[in-house]
């Protein structure tokens, strides 16, 4: 039976190239972006979202539960980065930041996981990134918007798992995306030699880390941060 997914930020980047994953294994993909759909399939269905927004957030999750029945697995993707000293950092900038990666994710996570429980089964995969690890210079508050994301994934495993939903999160390294084009390309490259496998990573090796999470013989494995490249704590 093909599984149900909800995607967000899937108009570009690794949200693009996941939604492409699944549906090209039979899956029915939903994605979501703010953005105008790029992707044109027949078990694809667009939404015009935006994950700070409340309102819609809602109304989205309400209209894919009345439309398919259930939700299988969600992939909170959306996320926005900014590399800036911590004290020329805008405050604007700091709350679009939070609002994006922590709140959207929070959002789209509580809206769905009330379907998951009714349902009693379900995955949920958020996304942090190395820098929390690493404590990367510049990009204080975009890590700790991602170190909020792991702290919620791990308290919403254990909210959770008594329903049979599984709460997980991964941490990639830099992948040539949008996020990472405006980084100088010094900073990339010591960043780099910080792991263990000294190179970009790819929308593959994230969509491995996500197949496994969400694997019916993981419903053992949640509550777990898993970082790439051979990054750790």
């Amino acid at each position: 039976m093909s599984r149900i997914f909800f995607i967000t930020g899937t108009s570009k980047g690794l949200g693009k190239a996941l939604s492409e994953h699944y549906l090209s294994l039979g899956d029915t993909v939903v994605g979501c972006s703010r953005s105008e759909p790029t992707i044109v399939r027949e078990n694809y269905l667009h939404m015009a979202v935006n994950v700070t927004d409340e309102a819609q957030v809602v109304g989205a999750i309400r209209e894919v539960k009345q439309r398919f029945g259930r939700i299988d697995v969600l992939i909170n993707n959306a996320g926005i980065a900014s590399m800036n000293h911590l004290t020329m950092t805008p405050f604007a900038k700091a709350r679009e930041i939070f609002a994006t990666n922590f709140l959207g994710s929070f959002l789209c996570l509580r809206e769905i996981s009330k379907v998951m429980v009714r349902q009693r089964h379900g995955r949920i995969i958020n996304f942090s990134t190395v820098a929390v690890a690493l404590n990367l210079e510049g990009e204080a508050v975009y890590a700790a918007s991602k170190a909020a994301i792991e702290s919620l994934t791990r308290i919403a495993a254990k909210e959770l798992g008594d329903f049979n939903i599984t709460v997980n999160a991964v941490g990639p390294t830099p992948i040539e995306t949008d996020l990472i084009r405006n980084v100088p390309k010094d900073k990339i490259a010591a960043l780099l030699q910080r792991q263990a496998v000294k190179r970009f990573g790819t929308a593959s090796d994230l969509s491995n880390v996500i197949d496994f999470f969400i694997r019916e013989e993981s419903a053992f494995v949640t509550g777990q941060v898993l970082y790439l490249g051979g990054v750790s704590h």
